[in-house]
């Protein structure tokens, strides 16, 4: 982790739509997610998860995603800014991939504390063709690796916006890798 892990950019939609807006903050609620979001809400709220099971609690309040991503799909041809992917915090200088499940994150008065990764769908490839096949690939020993950021749950409610900085608290040991929620 650096010194320097911050808020590159806050994300919110009321539609469940791919992409979200970029927006000049945004407010957190303990136990619910991002105000105004789609996927705001105790219990599950992505579309395919609530056809399966409605009550299924919600381990995907809020999206992180973390910006070198972005620089590495430009390495590679793709055309990537912040909210594209349909996060709601992009980052910049923290490893969220690297991150145990239950990392407490502080951002602004905010806490949000990692559940898992964001499982991709063919949605991104409907965004760029074959973009899906780079954020989700198996390595050589035949393990699924996912690239598109991590989901949290909100453990306390504030505001965060463009430029905060984040505060890492990792849980006590043993750490259990993230995996998809």
């Amino acid at each position: 982790m650096t010194d320097t892990a911050r808020v590159i950019a806050v994300h919110a939609s009321a539609a469940h739509s791919f992409s979200k807006p970029q927006a000049d903050g945004i407010e957190l609620h303990e136990g619910r997610g991002v105000v105004g979001d789609a996927h705001y809400g105790v219990t599950v709220q992505h579309r395919s998860r609530v056809r399966a099971d409605p009550s299924q609690p919600n381990l995907r309040q809020v999206h992180l995603m973390h910006a070198e991503l972005f620089d590495g799909l430009a390495d590679d041809g793709f055309r990537v800014s912040p909210g594209q992917l349909g996060e709601n915090v992009t980052t910049r200088g923290i490893p969220l991939l690297e991150l145990p499940v239950g990392t407490r994150l502080t951002i602004g008065d905010a806490v949000i504390t990692l559940t898992g990764l964001r499982n991709p769908c063919q949605q991104i490839n409907d965004f760029q063709g074959g973009l899906l096949k780079r954020l989700t690939y198996k390595d050589d020993d035949g393990e699924v690796v996912r690239l598109a950021g991590v989901m949290g749950i909100v453990s306390r409610s504030g505001r965060i916006q463009a430029g905060d900085t984040i505060g890492v608290d990792l849980p006590a040991e043993p750490h259990f890798r993230l995996t998809r929620v």
